[in-house]
């Protein structure tokens, strides 16, 4: 699926004095936080039944990063509203492209790529995870 055709879910945040360094601008590691949440949101508004449901259900746990690209354009600082706008650009057979671009009006000011794997526990009842295929249905819901 192409990134033109992909749904898109706006979140807004308010940049509060907390989330910013002493020089005022937006401390880095609150874009991640924020578009994590964003990235929730857009499950949510898809219709995406809550990961507890999901796990006693299909045994997904949900959807963690397994790697991420992002690009710092412009600053921004505390009064701003930020708008993210979020979709799936390319889905894969069990991970899939979160892409993320926010901005504030019409300025750019982070875009963010995360791919992400549908994950359950390992079959062999080990510590940790698998990527496991990702539901048609689900895949539908997001689509």
């Amino acid at each position: 699926m192409s990134a033109a055709a992909a749904r898109s879910v706006v979140h807004s945040v308010r940049v509060e004095f907390g989330d910013c360094d002493p020089a005022r601008i937006v401390w880095f590691p609150n874009y991640f936080r924020w578009i994590d949440a964003a990235g929730h949101h857009f499950f949510v508004s898809c219709g995406m039944p809550p990961w507890h449901e999901l796990e006693k259900a299909r045994g997904i746990l949900g959807t963690p990063i397994v790697d991420t690209h992002a690009r710092f354009v412009a600053t921004a600082s505390y009064g701003d509203r930020l708008d993210i706008a979020v979709q799936v650009a390319e889905w894969r057979r069990s991970s899939f492209v979160m892409r993320h671009r926010v901005t504030r009006g019409e300025t750019l000011i982070m875009e963010c790529d995360e791919v992400r794997i549908f994950a359950a526990h390992r079959e062999d009842h080990a510590p940790g995870i698998r990527a496991v295929p990702i539901p048609e249905d689900l895949r539908a819901l997001c689509s």
